[in-house]
């Protein structure tokens, strides 16, 4: 009977530790295969008292971009496609066609079927600093 009960107890634990290792599963930390963050767009200032960004593509494999500016009423200033690795651009608009409303910008990417959309608000400011110095 001990016997019995020792093989018991070894086929129960055999079987425990099989079906542990069957059904467990290794999850890797890996980003293939998933879209990755590769656009950046900033501002770099003024030309012309016209605001002036740069956006960068920083893809390593040919894609195709499709960019469109478009002001809050939705209507289209700006689109055109762009197609290779590491594109870098540069936009001036001219802030008479949208004055002080926001603009979205749209770059959307056709390989990894992603779309990031930025938003671009302008406000203005005046700052007027009067300085007392003491001479002697």
């Amino acid at each position: 009977m001990k016997k019995a009960m020792r093989n018991y107890y070894g086929l129960m634990m055999f079987a425990l530790i099989a079906l542990t290792l069957g059904f467990s599963t290794i999850t890797l930390a890996n980003d293939e295969g998933k879209a990755k963050n590769i656009t950046d767009l900033k501002f770099i200032g003024n030309m012309e008292n016209q605001p002036v960004f740069q956006l960068n593509l920083n893809n390593t494999e040919d894609d195709e971009f499709t960019v469109t500016f478009r002001d809050e009423a939705g209507n289209v200033l700006y689109n055109d496609k762009f197609k290779g690795a590491n594109i870098s651009k540069k936009f001036m608009l001219k802030s008479e066609e949208f004055g002080d409303s926001a603009l979205n910008v749209v770059v959307k990417s056709k390989k990894y079927n992603t779309t990031d959309v930025y938003t671009i608000n302008r406000s203005h400011t005046y700052v007027e600093e009067t300085v007392v110095n003491k001479l002697k």
